[in-house]
């Protein structure tokens, strides 16, 4: 079988309305991934929680086009204060996606569209 053939397509949107998980299920400061079938595409995201807030994200790194986490879930600096991209070291602020340092300057996070209610998290 060709690369073609097995690589996996990729969309940047999703649906309003999919319950994604509790807030709860996401420590404060925590982040967590998800990878939702979409016809016969995939969208990779993930949710940062900070101070109360949730944000969410497109597994993307601006720099290079690279997933974020090299690890499940592990979006975020050992300290929780930046989410990390853990192939170049590009860091931006969890809850803007602006990028504070590394080789992505002026760049920034493509926004997930996201809500929290009644302490569970959907897409917007």
């Amino acid at each position: 079988m060709s690369d073609e053939a097995t690589a996996r397509k990729r969309v940047w949107k999703t649906p309003p309305g999919v319950t994604l998980c509790a807030e709860a299920d996401i420590a404060d400061p925590g982040s967590r991934g998800f990878v939702l079938q979409i016809g016969d595409a995939f969208f990779h995201g993930f949710l940062v929680r900070k101070n109360g807030a949730v944000a969410g994200w497109i597994d993307r790194c601006p720099h290079a086009g690279f997933p974020i986490a090299m690890e499940l879930d592990r979006y975020l600096t050992p300290d929780g204060s930046l989410i990390l991209c853990g192939w170049h070291g590009a860091v931006f602020e969890p809850l803007t996606g602006e990028c504070a340092g590394g080789p992505c300057a002026g760049g920034r996070l493509t926004p997930w569209p996201v809500v929290a209610t009644a302490g569970i998290v959907r897409t917007a």
